[in-house]
């Protein structure tokens, strides 16, 4: 099952959330989403775990606590949605008409 968290601190590391959901089950993956440019953290993560009875126990135990002076957000992540429809682009921007 993957796991959203947020509401992270902005330093938090992917071990560090690794050690956290380890307590209540196998952690497959962890992955802090972090902006392009600076490679800070964005604020929130994904924690997959294999066994759903786990991952279920972990989102009870950690949604809501304090971790890294932040109290987090945790649910089930929704699958990610398809992408709506992109603007054409390329040309030249245009004034306002007048």
């Amino acid at each position: 099952m993957r796991i959203y968290v947020g509401n992270l601190d902005w330093d938090v590391t992917e071990s560090g959330l690794r050690t956290l959901f380890e307590q209540y089950g196998t952690v497959d993956q962890v992955h802090v989403v972090t902006e392009r440019e600076t490679g800070r953290s964005r604020g929130f993560a994904f924690v997959e775990m294999g066994d759903s009875a786990q991952s279920e126990q972990a989102i009870k135990a950690v949604n809501g606590r304090e971790f890294q002076g932040r109290t987090l957000n945790v649910t089930e992540a929704r699958p990610k949605a398809e992408g709506g429809p992109r603007r054409e682009g390329g040309g030249q921007r245009r004034g306002p008409r007048l």
